[in-house]
């Protein structure tokens, strides 16, 4: 296992040569993190990665099977998309899917898991590379920088919720 990172609030780790897993704890319970994560009137707000960025695109069937899809703009009109599709949807503590960011990339497999001690919620964020070289070349993008940044605009969004 490679060696522990933080980004902020967000601990970055590699268990397995395949795997990446992002951890940060919020302070809110797990029902609303679970809703802030799977309401597209949510995700919108929050999922933007760096300064710049808007999603114009949050489609979300929210049950086994279903698909799921997302479209960013940048402020200079340049646009990216993610798609997949649900596996495994159990609120309000684990998440499974697919993720595709387009042709150059190969399909993951993502695993949320949601879990809730003293009115503080522990998210874990496991993302399955085909390979190792995929893992790599995904880290090697700044994703986790990006995530952070979204991670810290879910936290501030849960704050109002509360």
């Amino acid at each position: 296992m490679a060696a522990e990172r933080k980004y902020g609030s967000l601990t970055v780790t590699t268990p397995t040569e395949r795997e990446i897993l992002m951890t940060r704890v919020f302070d809110a319970p797990r029902p609303l993190v679970f809703e802030a994560w799977t309401n597209p009137k949510y995700v919108s707000q929050w999922l933007l990665g760096p300064e710049g960025w808007t999603m114009p695109v949050c489609e979300i069937d929210l049950r086994p099977g279903g698909a799921w899809r997302f479209v960013w703009r940048k402020s200079d009109g340049k646009e990216m998309a993610m798609t997949g599709v649900y596996r495994e949807v159990a609120p309000p503590e684990r998440l499974v899917h697919t993720e595709v960011w387009g042709a150059e990339w190969p399909e993951t497999l993502n695993t949320l898991v949601l879990a809730e001690k003293d009115g503080k919620t522990t998210c874990s964020l496991t993302v399955l590379y085909p390979s190792k070289e995929a893992r790599d070349a995904a880290l090697k993008t700044g994703m986790e920088d990006g995530v952070a940044v979204s991670f810290d605009r879910l936290d501030g969004l849960l704050r109002s919720m509360v």
